[in-house]
């Protein structure tokens, strides 16, 4: 059959049946990378759950649970965190938006703080050079990448007054409280595993370009290493310490008009960039009502706006339709992969081609908190270490959002100053009733949708708990061609989909990405939270709040 990392064993007739099995299985495993099952712990709990690509963010938050504080404080906490021990991820130098649905509230909202270009980004700072990028989505190239990494690529850091927003609105604890664990963290510098090393090592060579950034991520030149045996290294953060430490002092204003912010436009200045003063102050994160789904009477509550949630509409209204069986079978699949393809079909002509597929560096958080009130927050550096830039003043890792826009001109999402970039981040709270049910959501680029689409549907149309759904193969669907299949699907599932045009059968493995990462909390109807984390995440996992025992 051919297709990639698909068995494919039959029985000859004769003598020779085992060994021509046997050669079959070889052939089998010279087309794996991995040969394992992989699993994380699902947890259940009366008190709060908090699910996370980081293990100890997801400690941090469900700390915060039991200290009193509400699901947005946890996811708050556990984003501060993520900024010290998954720093190429997101961080104070990103962006993104939040979906909160409180208990008690009638419904949720959005505390929106995605990408908007600096007032001084001129589309003539990106000539073009006349060919074309393909390794992640196929448009104009621009000279020395500019656009990608580096001084001219931030678009404003509006993370942590995005949080800080969140907070005042849906928050019980003290800012300083919920940056304390990230600052003592800080302070003791990010261990280097296999999985660091491995991070590092893929994107060497546009972090030795910038002076800072090679001098944290590169020591003596290279990648850091763990060793074989005795106690892993650890990287200082530059200056982030200290910021974090002015951050818990001063509070989050002091990132857009106090010394901080002084500090900010004095490291871009110096290197040739232009966000400036006034980028940082007008920044204006927002707070908006969710876009509404209605779905076999379940209210799909989205982040509305230059996000996935208008596709993924388009998709849930093009299945409502559709009658499934009691599990997800080929009739299943197909209907989602149609739906995804017609989707994106309609979204790329009207919006663009805007994020990649595959290498991007986006985390997502979701908490229960003990009263049933959900946060599902996305936050982003856009690619991996972002703009791979580290400002030496602050120890801050600058998104490179300006990605996210069209270099060509004239096109729906050209480049342009304040203007806002369309994103595929997808935070979703699935309520019903009024009561918000269960909070998903991912990382992964446009590979984002397909998973969300699928994990929710699962719960919904299959009634699977969280544990089920989060370990169930998948598909994925990044556009309006192509199909990746999960090898680990039924046979007959697999001999349906391989037919169609564009599909491939794919492995599940950490690296490179075939899909995209997510987590997931619920609130049972017996008031019982449930979460679990991404299966292919290493540092990943859900940690329900300690000391409030079933």
């Amino acid at each position: 059959m051919g297709e990639p990392g698909r068995r494919v064993l039959r029985r000859p007739a004769g003598a020779d049946a085992h060994a021509a099995q046997w050669r079959g299985g070889l052939a089998e495993m010279d087309a794996l990378t991995q040969n394992w099952f992989v699993r994380k712990p699902a947890v259940a709990a009366k008190g709060g759950v908090v699910a996370s690509q980081s293990g100890v963010a997801a400690g941090v938050g469900a700390e915060v649970l039991a200290a009193g504080g509400t699901a947005v404080d946890a996811v708050v906490a556990a984003a501060l965190t993520l900024a010290v021990r998954e720093p190429w991820n997101s961080g104070l130098g990103g962006i993104g938006f939040m979906v909160v649905h409180p208990a008690g509230g009638g419904r949720a909202e959005v505390v929106d703080f995605g990408p908007v270009a600096p007032a001084g980004l001129d589309p003539a700072l990106f000539p073009l050079t006349g060919e074309s990028r393909t390794e992640l989505f196929t448009w104009a190239k621009v000279v020395d990448d500019r656009n990608m990494h580096g001084p001219l690529s931030f678009t404003v850091p509006s993370a942590v007054r995005g949080y800080a927003r969140a907070i005042e609105r849906f928050g019980r604890l003290p800012w300083r409280d919920l940056v304390a664990p990230a600052l003592a963290l800080a302070k003791e510098g990010l261990p280097v595993d296999w999985y660091l090393t491995l991070r590092v090592a893929n994107f060497a060579h546009d972090l030795q370009r910038y002076d800072e950034s090679r001098r944290i991520y590169l020591p003596d030149g290279l990648p850091p290493a763990v060793p074989s045996n005795g106690p892993a290294p650890v990287l200082a953060l530059g200056r982030l310490a200290e910021t974090l430490e002015r951050l818990a002092e001063h509070g989050p204003e002091d990132l857009y008009t106090g010394e901080i912010a002084a500090a900010i436009t004095a490291d871009v200045r110096e290197a040739g960039g232009v966000l400036g003063a006034e980028d940082l102050a007008n920044c204006r994160p927002r707070i908006v009502p969710t876009l509404d789904i209605p779905y076999r009477g379940y209210t799909f509550q989205a982040a509305r706006g230059l996000t996935a949630a208008p596709t993924l509409a388009d998709v849930l209204d093009r299945l409502e339709g559709k009658s499934f069986g009691k599990r997800p079978d080929a009739n299943y699949f197909e209907a989602v992969i149609e739906a995804l393809q017609q989707a994106y079909a309609a979204r790329l002509e009207g919006l663009g081609d805007t994020e990649p597929a595959a290498e991007s560096c986006t985390t997502h958080i979701t908490a229960v908190d003990r009263e049933g009130g959900i946060a599902a927050l996305t936050t982003t550096l856009l690619s991996t270490f972002g703009s791979r830039y580290v400002l030496p003043r602050t120890g801050i890792l600058m998104n490179n959002g300006v990605m996210w826009f069209d270099p060509a001109p004239n096109q729906p999402n050209s480049i342009g100053p304040g203007k806002r970039a369309l994103t595929n981040m997808c935070p979703l709270i699935v309520a019903r009733d009024g009561r918000p049910r269960f909070g998903i959501g991912a990382s992964g680029g446009r590979r984002i949708l397909a998973s969300v689409l699928q994990l929710a549907s699962f719960v919904v149309d299959f009634g699977m708990g969280v544990d089920e759904a989060a370990h169930h193969p998948r598909i994925d669907v990044s556009g309006n061609d192509g199909v990746a299949i999960d090898r680990r699907l039924p046979e007959a599932v697999i001999d349906r989909l391989v037919a169609r045009h564009g599909a491939q059968v794919v492995e599940h493995t950490v690296w490179p990405a075939r899909f995209a990462c997510p987590n997931i909390v619920l609130r049972g109807e017996d008031g019982i939270n449930h979460g679990v984390s991404d299966a292919l995440s290493p540092w990943s996992a859900a940690v329900a709040e300690p000391d409030l025992p079933r």
